[in-house]
């Protein structure tokens, strides 16, 4: 590699790097604020339960019955909020799956970072973001909505971090050779690039198949200990 290769190399990392670190400070201020909806709501349980009790022993039970509703609705924007016991992590995987529910997405997402992950927080979000990232585009071209999907589990498997994202797609996916490409233009390339040199870096391995309807990928990187 020459010297300007490398140079060119360098600038676009920086940049990319500076764009994730933009987006994961966006993303922590989002997920912030689900949880303060979380502890607010803790806060006025028992005024709920006052309310609902009242109206129960007067016999109000349409006032009861729209009560109940109005508790589902505002249970209904935090009852996604996944903890993975990493703040940085939580960010960026309960934003994006709160847009995901947004396009019709249907969400089956399980995810706790175990003891010993050697990335860094801004690495672990570039996975992450941009795994999901792939998986919503991919699903926006699938009609219906109804059969949309995006499967997340994130765990410990075999003394690795094991992280797995599935989702569905229609058609086929742009492939040369074993490599997959993005089909969203000039530029979203670099996501991709990024996952595979920081699964690189720490030694992992990265899996990415397709059948009919359904595109996932399996990373597993060793973690420390």
């Amino acid at each position: 590699m020459t010297l300007f290769d490398r140079i060119f190399h360098k600038k676009i990392d920086e940049r990319i790097e500076a764009y994730q670190r933009e987006l994961i400070e966006k993303h922590c201020e989002e997920v912030q604020n689900i949880y303060n909806t979380m502890r607010g709501w803790r806060h006025d349980y028992k005024n709920h339960i006052a309310v609902m009790q009242a109206a129960l022993k007067m016999n109000r039970l349409d006032e009861l019955e729209r009560y109940l509703g109005e508790l589902t609705v505002d249970l209904n924007t935090v009852d996604t909020v996944v903890k993975t016991g990493n703040v940085m992590a939580d960010a960026i995987l309960n934003s994006k799956l709160a847009l995901a529910k947004k396009r019709d997405i249907k969400i089956d997402a399980t995810a706790a970072l175990p003891e010993g992950v050697p990335l860094s927080d801004v690495e672990l979000c570039v996975i992450i973001g941009n795994l999901l990232d792939n998986a919503m585009e991919a699903c926006a071209e699938v009609e219906p909505p109804s059969d949309r999907f995006l499967r997340v589990y994130i765990g410990a498997f075999k003394r690795q971090l094991y992280i797995s994202v599935t989702n569905a797609m229609r058609g086929a996916p742009d492939r040369r050779g074993k490599t997959y490409r993005t089909t969203k233009g000039e530029g979203h390339g670099f996501g991709l690039q990024r996952i595979d040199r920081v699964v690189k870096q720490y030694g992992g391995y990265i899996n990415r198949q397709h059948e009919e309807g359904v595109f996932g990928t399996e990373i597993m990187i060793p973690l420390d200990g």
